[in-house]
Formats: structure tokens, sequence, C-alpha cells
């Protein structure tokens, strides 16, 4: 299973996406905030299959949580999450580095489905960079 990383300053909802991705059987890293999340990024030297992020947020937002970890670490699968029309007008700015954008509230099957479909992708672009050497 993969290895995510939740930014997320909403304690109710950044429990409820954990356990919904735990139930799936994925290692879930949890962040309050993107300044949080971008420490956690760095001090595992990216070792996530994918960035789980709300956009808007107290210290560093989502968005400047995003365009760090695509600087930093390009291989990293990224899905920003809002409840706010704004916030997810400024995400579509960044096409070429995130992923997908989840609408708040979501359901359950809803945010499982969004990260599913966002590990399979990655999979995908990883079968596409292997070599083949005879």
């Amino acid at each position: 299973m993969a290895r995510i990383l939740v930014t997320e300053d909403d304690d109710a909802v950044r429990a409820f996406v954990c356990r919904a991705l735990q139930i799936d059987g994925h290692e879930v890293v949890a962040a309050v905030d993107g300044a949080e999340g971008l420490e956690t990024l760095k001090h595992d030297e990216g070792g996530f299959d994918l960035l789980l992020t709300d956009i808007k947020m107290p210290v560093m937002d989502g968005i400047a949580l995003a365009l760090s970890a695509a600087r930093d670490f390009p291989r990293l699968t990224i899905v920003l999450m809002t409840g706010y029309a704004d916030q997810r007008e400024r995400a579509y700015g960044l096409d070429a580095l995130v992923h997908d954008v989840v609408t708040k509230p979501f359901s359950l099957a809803g945010i499982r489905s969004a990260v599913d479909e966002a590990l399979a992708y990655r999979s995908l672009e990883e079968d596409r960079d292997v070599v083949v050497v005879h």
C-alpha cells in the first residue's frame, strides 16, 4: 500500500481522512498545516507516494506547500482539498503540478476513490519511466 502525507488544519477532517486511508491499508502521516507538512516531507526526504493537502490553512497554505513539494520532490503525486470555490480556482493554475482538487465536503467513498485514482495514475507514470534493457 501507499505512504500518504495528509496535511489538514481541521482536526475532525484530518482524523476522518486518516482513518479512511488507514482502512484501505495505507500508511498515513498527518500534519496540521503546510509548514509542518513541508518539514515532514523534508525530514523523510520525500518518502511519500502521495501528498493530500487542504488548500486553506494557517502558517503555510496548501498551494505554497504544493509548489515547494513539487519543486523539491517532483515525483510526488499531489491532491488538494478545499471547501472554498475561490481556492479551487487558484488550484487550477497548478494543473501541471497537482493531480486533482477534491471539493469538501466529501464522503468516505469520495476521498478513498480520489486517492485510489491518484495512486493508480502514479503507478502508470512510474511504469512509463521503467526502461527495459536487453
